[in-house]
């Protein structure tokens, strides 16, 4: 069951706490919107994210 939150509650303590959080996403928007580096298809994050994960199992495993 999830929690319902109100739109007009802010969940940072202080209006400050809410402006700093706000301007660093915005610059971190920024920073994503002028890499230079080309985009990632969805579904080769998704395959090394996976290889990732398969590696790491099986050295559990071995263990």
């Amino acid at each position: 069951m999830s929690v319902q939150r109100s739109p007009i509650v802010s969940e940072f303590e202080t209006q400050e706490l809410a402006d700093s959080h706000d301007g660093w996403f915005r610059r971190k928007v920024q920073e994503s919107l002028a890499d230079a580096r080309g985009v990632v298809a969805h579904d080769q994050v998704m395959a090394d994210v996976e290889a990732v994960i398969s590696e790491a199992e099986a050295r559990r495993r071995s263990s």
